[in-house]
């Protein structure tokens, strides 16, 4: 079922362009219209000229019926003044004229064909016992037939005192009905000429919507054909500028979209080219200083044993340096948020900081670095374990290594009814004011030199920004120069997923 309404989707597949859209749209509001109003006028000509033809013949027969009553005719009907009005009234309007007594007998037919007969149908009856005529159009057949009573007006009786009881009453009396048809074949055959030219005119009408559609289809269109011939143009590398389409409102978002889109598809791919080599560029470093060591020891003959341990230990220094910077590379891959997964769980935020803490002072003491952590309340959390001690553990480590001889260290863990906060403070080098927006970018570092010798790899703090996203928290820093640093970890106590 499903493949043969994709089939029949497939078929109808250009209904989805917004041209044949459009086009469809204006030539439907044209063309509608045009023939809603031919039939609409149509329809309100014919029942105005049925109108029109029973009014004119009601009034003639009433005339009629009055005469029917002067000379006697539902009595005699050899008046040649009656029959000849009759007779000209039916050719007149190509019709047929009967007349019905009281009896429902016809007495006489202009046809013919019907006198002597008694004539029972609704229309008669009703005219007969409530003396009021009728009419009625028969669309199928196309006629007219109309009811007139043949009413006789009659003096009131006369009261005991000679004076009748009310002058102004007087008794009406139906001596019978005249049953009239009329032809509408003249209404018709305008009807018809009317129909042919309306319909010349819609097929006229019809053909300029087509083609004013048509155009309106292709212009309104023009300006997204170009944003698609620019894009196009981008894509295949042929210009590199920003592009502008600016005749619609529309248009003009889709190409800053657009804009701000290759905008950072720029930025990513100069962050990438600089990522591959940096990552290459410190992958090889170590590498090249053990080449350099081996290559020493392999070009001496009779090396001292304190020599080679002395080359021994540097080489070890140089493959940790190297594991490290793996790790911290496969650390980071992890933390990518695209592909990353968080293992969440209730954590006692107070106690796993102090045990971090308590593994990080035996490395502060080496530098004379006091480590302090306040704690203002006790804090549990839904957090990933794993992640959150990277977080601690970076922070810290980096406040320690980039810290003065016999400085300090100070952790403040607080929390509200919705965020718990870490803030780690040191009295170290601090970070320079426009190296402050770069601290969080891979393998960016603020004195390269300080950070060879201290065995940094410009990965952590890129590291911890993505482990602290991850949580849907932030991570700020505030530091001056010679003074310290201080950065302000913010998580949700509940992790929401998305």
């Amino acid at each position: 079922m499903n493949v043969k309404i994709k089939n029949i989707w497939n078929k109808f597949k250009f209904l989805r362009s917004l041209k044949a859209r459009i086009f469809i749209i204006v030539f439907l509001t044209g063309i509608i219209p045009s023939i809603v109003l031919r039939y609409g006028i149509l329809e309100n000509y014919e029942d105005r000229a049925v109108s029109l033809r029973t009014s004119d013949m009601q009034n003639q027969l009433n005339i009629i019926a009055n005469h029917l009553i002067t000379y006697n005719y539902l009595s005699d009907t050899s008046s040649e003044v009656i029959s000849a009005e009759l007779e000209q009234l039916s050719n007149l309007y190509d019709g047929r004229v009967m007349i019905v007594n009281s009896g429902l007998k016809v007495i006489k037919d202009t046809y013919g064909t019907s006198e002597g007969k008694t004539v029972i149908t609704e229309a008669v009856i009703k005219c007969m016992k409530e003396g009021t005529g009728g009419s009625n159009y028969d669309y199928e057949y196309g006629y007219i037939e109309i009811t007139t009573p043949i009413i006789e007006t009659a003096a009131a009786p006369v009261a005991n005192n000679g004076v009748p009881a009310s002058a102004e009453k007087k008794n009406d009396v139906v001596r019978g009905v005249m049953l009239t048809s009329v032809s509408t074949e003249s209404i018709n055959t305008t009807l018809d000429i009317l129909s042919r030219r309306a319909l010349l005119l819609e097929i006229l009408m019809l053909l300029a919507i087509f083609a004013i559609a048509l155009v309106l289809s292709n212009v309104l269109m023009k300006p997204f054909e170009r944003v698609a011939k620019a894009i196009s143009e981008v894509k295949e590398g042929y210009k590199d500028e920003p592009i502008s389409v600016p005749d619609y409102l529309e248009t003009e978002h889709i190409v800053d979209a657009f804009n701000q889109l290759q905008n950072r598809m720029r930025v990513l791919d100069t962050s990438r080219q600089e990522f591959v080599a940096n990552v290459s560029h410190e992958l090889k470093t170590p590498i090249t200083s053990v080449k350099v060591l081996a290559d020493s020891l392999l070009a001496q003959e009779d090396v001292p044993a304190e020599l080679y341990r002395e080359f021994m230990v540097d080489i070890a220094e140089e493959i940790e340096r190297e594991d490290k910077i793996i790790n911290d590379l496969l650390s980071m891959v992890k933390m990518d948020r695209t592909v990353a997964t968080m293992n969440v769980g209730v954590v006692d935020v107070n106690a796993l900081t102090e045990i971090i803490l308590k593994r990080l002072r035996p490395i502060a003491r080496k530098r004379d670095i006091e480590v302090v952590f306040e704690s203002r309340r006790a804090v549990t959390a839904e957090a990933d374990e794993v992640k959150l001690t990277l977080i601690i553990t970076n922070l810290v480590e980096n406040a320690i290594k980039y810290n003065k001889e016999q400085g300090w260290v100070k952790v403040v863990l607080d929390a509200d009814h919705q965020f718990f906060t870490l803030e780690i403070m040191d009295s170290g080098i601090g970070i320079p004011a426009d190296s402050l927006e770069h601290i969080y970018e891979r393998f960016y570092r603020v004195d390269k030199s300080h950070s060879r010798e201290i065995g940094g790899t410009g990965l952590g703090l890129a590291i911890t920004r993505n482990a602290v996203l991850m949580h849907r928290g932030s991570i700020k820093v505030s530091s001056t120069e010679g003074e310290g640093s201080t950065f302000t970890v913010k998580i949700p106590l509940n992790y929401v997923m998305t």
